[in-house]
């Protein structure tokens, strides 16, 4: 289990990430955003898409662990998820759901007293998780697909 101060900087990570995010894809077109930031991967922009369905899933999912005894989550298929139209949308619909939802998971995150972190769920591909478990996979989650988005820029030259 991560320490108080571990989880701070972790949720200072998830307040941060809407800033980076937008960093990362301002100034892009609409041709850099459709390019894969790797052979065979999303494109930039179904990368900000799956943000957008990733950490709403991951809000629900911490506030099924607050709320309920040992609830058992729901998985989907990101990759489908990342096929559907609305991944074709421009940026701005899913930068705004990460910048709101990100705000509102912070202040949750930071109102959790001590004793709630071990709460736990079940994940059907993951077996028993924590809410510690959560903040921890999250707070990386968005650091990561950044961190592809700035890759391909700076390899790109763009």
């Amino acid at each position: 289990m991560a320490t108080a101060e571990e989880r701070q900087k972790q949720i200072d990570r998830i307040e941060e990430l809407p800033r980076l995010l937008e960093e990362a894809v301002r100034g892009l077109d609409d041709e850099q955003l459709d390019t894969p930031y790797r052979e065979g991967g999303w494109t930039v922009r179904q990368v900000v898409h799956h943000l957008a369905d990733s950490h709403a899933n991951a809000v629900t999912r911490m506030k099924l662990i607050l709320t309920e005894d040992h609830p058992t989550l729901k998985t989907y298929d990101q990759d489908e998820w990342a096929g559907l139209a609305d991944s074709a949308l421009p940026l701005e619909p899913s930068l705004a759901i990460v910048r709101g939802l990100h705000q509102r998971c912070t202040a949750l995150l930071r109102a959790v007293p001590e004793e709630a972190w071990p709460r736990t769920a079940f994940h059907p591909e993951r077996g028993d998780i924590t809410l510690d478990d959560l903040l921890g996979l999250y707070a990386g989650h968005g650091a990561n697909h950044v961190r592809q988005i700035t890759d391909l820029r700076a390899r790109q030259g763009w």
